[in-house]
């Protein structure tokens, strides 16, 4: 789920628009993505708000397709921080050894788990802070965890946001949380809850890094993005 941006996405800060999306485009901006993804949701499967955790500790640059295919199996048989220490690094190794960086996420995996158990009743804590502290989970995988698990209206900032902030005009920003922050301010709240699922989405599917659909898009006509002969750099 989450890369690192490559040097396509940095070069593109170069490229700032002359100006930002006004409060009536983004209005618009998402109405129209909320018409057409009434109730998105996140691709990655789970079955509870700790398989979730874990899922996105996973998804750490890998695909949500990878990530799903590797803890299909996983997950019946462990759902929870107790099942997972008693199964081992070792063996839990031998179940996302197609993930990317496998061995580290098993090692972060199982030590987050004994904290969970040490410090909060193995329940997943629905706090920033405490979530944070947890190995291999730093502010996105927090913002997707209280987005998705306990409905909070967090943004977490990936490549895809990112990239879609910057060429629309929305949110530019020079880093992910930079980003981040004015998506927070900028965001109307009636589709606080749904942005960072709306936004993602809309970057993995038609703004695309490379060559974007913007012929099919439904919001092209408020997209702020006029350097088209350059589709390398995005």
């Amino acid at each position: 789920m989450w890369r690192c941006l490559g040097n396509s996405e940095a070069r593109f800060t170069l490229l700032r628009m002359t100006r930002t999306m006004s409060k009536v485009e983004i209005s618009e901006f998402f109405a129209r993505l909320k018409k057409a993804m009434p109730n998105p949701k996140t691709e990655l499967q789970y079955v509870n708000p700790y398989t979730l955790l874990v899922a996105v500790v996973l998804s750490a640059q890998a695909t949500d397709k990878g990530v799903n295919k590797a803890t299909a199996e996983l997950f019946k048989r462990v759902d929870d921080p107790k099942k997972m220490v008693a199964l081992g690094e070792k063996g839990l190794t031998q179940y996302i050894k197609t993930i990317g960086l496998y061995r580290g996420k098993a090692k972060n995996v199982i030590a987050l788990s004994h904290i969970l158990l040490e410090k909060h009743d193995g329940k997943v804590p629905r706090d920033r802070e405490a979530l944070e502290e947890l190995p291999g989970v730093g502010r996105k995988t927090a913002n997707v965890v209280l987005n998705v698990a306990f409905g909070e209206k967090t943004i977490a900032v990936d490549t895809h946001i990112f990239r879609v902030s910057n060429r629309t005009g929305l949110a530019p920003g020079k880093d992910v949380r930079e980003v981040e922050d004015k998506l927070v301010r900028r965001v109307p709240d009636e589709y606080a809850l749904h942005a960072h699922h709306w936004l993602i989405l809309h970057g993995r599917y038609t703004c695309i890094a490379r060559k974007p659909l913007c012929p099919t898009c439904m919001v092209r006509d408020l997209c702020h993005f006029k350097d088209k002969t350059r589709p390398e750099d995005f």
